[in-house]
């Protein structure tokens, strides 16, 4: 009997320490979720504030609030091309930067013939290192630039390996994706700070969202610009000067340095649909991805753990590749 009593007091004693446990998780649990619905709730109304609510007002003047003319790089396809046409939608002259002469004499007549507003190019290939930025800085030095749109990036043909890029791949990254935003901002940056307005406006892109494998040394360059623009802002905020990065997911029409491309659908934008979204956020966020619907992915992607989001960068991009390499043997 005194051996069942003993077993009784023992049942109760680990059944108060259980429950004591149990109700401490609980209360953990519950505040985690109560964080993580605050979180998200926090981040639906800056959705809403920052794509939704501004369509409801009148577009900025950006010609008043930045100045008369706007310089975008990687200017002649996708996302560069849509962009340099909404902002001459709205007033802004065009000078645009790309290497192919005969692309940017058509790009430059189009948008000046459509949107009536002054347009000039210059020619440069960005891969060439230092080269070609005293002829660009030369171009500028008369020009009341208001707006910089860093935009040329280079992409690989297909996603693999680091190992398997070559030295010239890896210097045109690090020179076209890195390189140009630093010294376009600043040949541009000095006259913005001196007339105290002016933007710019860095694409970056949404694999700086976390580390993606197989698209190591593109992700790297990415978020090296995500960090630089937000840096950036700090620095020249008190001097007028608005700096955003934009980090958009694919679109349907990406430059003719990238490989990789998608149809139109829900969550890929055409490359007009998408500057349309992304000009509106200017002088609203530092940090977006320009669209709303990237916003969704990007919000549920910062909040994967990183090891299933490089799980499933691994899968489909070896995939990819391999689809890309036997196209290749074909």
């Amino acid at each position: 009997m005194a051996a069942v009593d003993r077993f009784h007091l023992l049942y109760r004693e680990i059944s108060r320490s259980c429950n004591f446990y149990i109700e401490a998780l609980a209360i953990v649990g519950a505040w985690y979720t109560i964080r993580k619905c605050m979180s998200l709730a926090i981040d639906t109304y800056r959705m809403l504030r920052l794509h939704l609510i501004p369509k409801l007002g009148g577009e900025i003047d950006l010609v008043k609030r930045y100045g008369k003319w706007a310089v975008v790089t990687g200017s002649t396809d996708g996302i560069g091309k849509a962009y340099a046409e909404e902002l001459a939608k709205r007033g802004v002259n065009i000078i645009l930067i790309s290497r192919n002469k005969e692309k940017l004499e058509a790009v430059s007549k189009s948008i000046s013939e459509t949107y009536k507003v002054e347009t000039d190019f210059i020619v440069a290939d960005f891969s060439k290192g230092r080269e070609p930025y005293p002829a660009i800085k030369e171009a500028l030095k008369d020009r009341e630039v208001g707006i910089l749109v860093n935009n040329v990036g280079m992409f690989y043909s297909y996603p693999d390996y680091f190992t398997s890029l070559s030295e010239d791949m890896l210097w045109d990254m690090i020179n076209i994706n890195i390189a140009s935003a630093n010294m376009m901002t600043h040949i541009v940056l000095p006259g913005m700070v001196e007339k105290k307005k002016g933007a710019i406006v860095n694409v970056s892109s949404a694999s700086c969202c976390q580390p993606t494998p197989m698209l190591t040394i593109y992700g790297a360059s990415k978020t090296y610009l995500d960090y630089f623009s937000r840096a950036l802002h700090y620095e020249c905020a008190s001097k007028g000067i608005f700096v955003q990065s934009l980090t958009p997911f694919v679109i349907s029409k990406m430059t003719s340095r990238s490989g990789m491309a998608s149809k139109r659908s829900f969550f890929f934008p055409s490359a007009e649909e998408y500057a349309r979204h992304a000009v509106s956020t200017l002088g609203l966020s530092t940090r977006t991805t320009g669209y709303w619907k990237h916003a969704i992915k990007f919000t549920l992607g910062e909040r994967l753990p990183e090891w299933i989001w490089a799980w499933l960068a691994l899968y489909i991009f070896r995939i990819t590749r391999k689809e890309a390499l036997t196209c290749k043997v074909k």
